[in-house]
């Protein structure tokens, strides 16, 4: 399963990329406006750190608009991502991306027959909001299963991207139930290192060490 970070703060990106495991990043109009910059900046800006997948956001709402955007945004770089929205002006926008080669990622989707809509229009991502159904007394992450389950009966190579996603168990639920990608908050992707055992093993073994009076294993 690839990670994406879901951010469009520059160092976030460029520190997971250093420690190697960021394969993309999923942007939005209200994440690159915290960064208080120009919109098509950013999103140039972290094509060229990532390299790899970078959804943009179209913020049009009907066919003309939006097409026009997705032009804009998919000239920036070629890795950038065209975001669109689970409507009927977005799918028929996502239809004709996709004839013309130029990748899309179609969002805010809560149910598995959005989900099928977006397949069978040529999606490249279709982005289950688990956390945001969870919020609602819905189970999120079962979603992505029935999604899982329909794409693999029909063969779709739409591939799941689970969004919305609040705490390390979504990463893992969303690995077990078969997403392609998990994209994530930069917190999010770092609590996953984190145990209380790991931290405590490491400081056993550096105590162990420096009791032995060894200064180096360099030498």
């Amino acid at each position: 399963m690839k990670i994406f970070l879901d951010s469009a703060n520059l160092e976030e990106v460029r520190k997971l990329v250093d420690i190697g495991i960021c394969d993309g990043v999923t942007t939005n109009p209200t994440l690159v406006a915290k960064q208080g910059e120009d919109f098509k900046s950013v999103v140039t800006q972290i094509a060229r750190i990532v390299r790899g997948p970078v959804s943009a956001e179209v913020v049009a709402t009907e066919f003309a608009g939006m097409m026009a955007e997705a032009k804009v945004l998919a000239a920036l770089d070629p890795n950038v991502v065209i975001k669109l929205p689970l409507t009927p002006e977005g799918l028929k926008v996502c239809g004709a991306l996709s004839a013309a080669n130029i990748k899309t990622n179609v969002t805010l989707c809560f149910q598995a027959s959005q989900a099928l809509l977006a397949a069978k229009v040529g999606a490249t991502y279709i982005s289950p909001f688990v956390g945001r159904l969870d919020d609602v007394s819905a189970d999120g992450m079962q979603v992505v299963r029935d999604i899982r389950s329909i794409y693999d009966r029909y063969g779709f190579k739409t591939q799941i991207l689970a969004a919305s996603i609040r705490h390390p168990a979504h990463v893992v639920e969303a690995a077990l139930a078969g997403a392609d990608v998990v994209t994530a908050p930069f917190a999010t992707i770092m609590q996953l290192f984190k145990h209380p055992l790991t931290d405590k093993g490491l400081d056993a073994f550096l105590a162990d060490w420096q009791a032995s009076g060894q200064k180096s294993i360099l030498g």
